[in-house]
């Protein structure tokens, strides 16, 4: 269990995947994430609403090339950083009265989702990236994944992380290269940890696919389905609890 620190006195109590939910709970995140960044991606103007920090290449491109969506490049930072310092704060208060505090949050995620779909569906298509129809739509999709980043980290400190696949893909070669060389009592655990970590990228990779196909078939229509799998992990996440007999 990855520990985590105390905010006013209160300790938020992470919930590694394995005790919580299983095996699904982590890739109906990896998928939604794959899915939703892809969508942004093509929809807004080359923004990464999950993976945030790509941003930072993106933008160096529209300033060169003189392409739009600069100002929604800049602020994708800021607006993640804050939404993660708000998920942290709001989960430490709620924690001293609610046990579902990881769910509250995923419904917060919805909320923001079904948001997006909306601004998307009545705004779009976005011809221009800098027009405030687009910044919003896109800061209402970057803190929808900044809540996910952030309560993956809280809750399901041992399951992959669902957004960032470089850290990932890192992993799974060092996990390869000890196959290879290694001593047989380390052998398997980073066996399983290869097979778990593999397993997360090919489900985002997948969620990247299918969000490019239906974005090519659907247009800017593909936002409906990302509130759809967030409340598929919502159920998700309601069954487990009532099954483990929690509240």
């Amino acid at each position: 269990m990855v520990a985590t620190a105390p905010i006013g006195g209160t300790r938020v109590r992470p919930m590694p995947a394995g005790e919580k939910t299983g095996w699904l709970l982590p890739l109906l995140l990896s998928f939604t994430a794959g899915y939703v960044d892809t969508a942004g991606f093509l929809a807004l103007q080359g923004l990464f609403t999950a993976h945030v920090t790509g941003n930072f290449v993106t933008l160096g491109a529209s300033l060169v090339l003189g392409t739009s969506g600069a100002v929604a490049k800049l602020l994708a930072l800021p607006v993640f950083c804050a939404v993660v310092m708000a998920v942290r704060l709001l989960s430490s208060l709620l924690s001293k009265h609610l046990r579902a505090v990881f769910e509250v949050m995923l419904g917060i995620k919805i909320v923001l989702l079904i948001a997006g779909a909306a601004l998307a569906v009545k705004f779009g298509p976005f011809h221009d990236g800098d027009s405030w129809k687009a910044i919003v739509t896109g800061m209402v999709l970057v803190a929808a994944m900044a809540i996910q980043n952030a309560i993956h980290r809280i809750y399901l400190g041992s399951a992959p992380p669902s957004t960032l696949m470089t850290g990932t893909t890192t992993q799974i070669m060092l996990d390869v290269a000890d196959k290879i060389y290694t001593q047989k009592e380390t052998e398997a655990k980073s066996g399983s940890r290869l097979a778990q970590m593999s397993t997360n990228i090919l489900v985002f990779a997948t969620g990247c696919g299918v969000a490019a196909l239906f974005y090519t078939r659907y247009g800017i229509w593909c936002f409906l389905l990302p509130p759809v799998l967030a409340g598929l992990s919502l159920t998700v996440s309601l069954v487990d609890r009532v099954s483990r007999g929690e509240k």
